[in-house]
C-alpha cells in the first residue's frame, strides 16, 4: 500500500537526449565512455533530485556495461528511473540508447545503476521520501536494489587497502 508520502518511479524518470558531436568522440569517431557516463549521470541526478525535492550528489557509479558503440551523427536516448529510497540514498538505473538519424531502430548501449545521496540546505546528508513500486519490472528492480547494496557493502569490507 502506498503511503501519502510515497512516490512512484513514474514520477521521477527523466529522459535525456544528444547528439554525438565529433568532439563526443574518439579519432575512429566512437563515442567516448567517458562523454557517455557524464550524460547518464547528469539524466540520474535530475531524476533522484526530482525524486528527492532536493539536491543530489553522485555517491558511486556501480555495474557500468558498454553494450555497444555509439558513433559520431547518432542520436543517444538516455531514461534514468529510481529503483529504491533507502535512508538518505537512492539507486537509479540508466539506460542508454542509440540510433541513427536516418533509421528509426534504438539499441541499447549502456547500462548503468548509480547510487544519489539528498543534501539538506547545509549540505548535510538527508532523509529521502520513500519509492513504491508499482509495476512488476519495478518490484524486480526494487528487490535487486537491495541484493546490489548488500552486495557492494560485502565487497567494501573485503577489500583490503593496497599498501605502496
Amino acid at each position: 500500500m502506498k503511503k501519502a508520502n510515497d512516490k512512484t518511479a513514474a514520477e521521477s524518470v527523466t529522459i535525456k537526449t544528444e547528439v554525438v558531436c565529433p568532439n563526443d568522440t574518439n579519432p575512429m569517431g566512437i563515442l567516448q565512455g567517458g562523454r557517455l557516463v557524464e550524460w547518464m549521470d547528469i539524466a540520474a541526478a535530475v531524476c533522484a533530485q526530482t525524486h528527492a525535492d532536493r539536491i543530489c550528489v553522485t555517491a558511486s557509479i556501480n555495474e557500468v556495461a558498454f553494450k555497444a558503440a555509439a558513433y559520431s551523427g547518432d542520436i543517444i536516448t538516455i531514461r534514468a528511473t529510481i529503483t529504491r529510497a533507502f535512508n538518505s540514498s537512492m539507486e537509479i538505473l540508466v539506460e542508454a540508447h542509440a540510433r541513427k538519424v536516418l533509421k528509426a531502430k534504438k539499441y541499447l548501449i549502456s547500462k548503468a545503476y548509480f547510487t544519489f545521496v539528498a543534501l539538506d540546505k547545509k549540505g548535510k546528508v538527508t532523509k529521502v521520501i520513500s519509492m513504491k513500486p508499482v509495476t512488476a519490472s519495478e518490484k524486480e528492480e526494487y528487490e535487486g536494489a537491495l541484493i546490489r547494496r548488500e552486495t557492494a557493502a560485502a565487497r567494501k569490507l573485503s577489500t583490503k587497502p593496497v599498501l605502496a
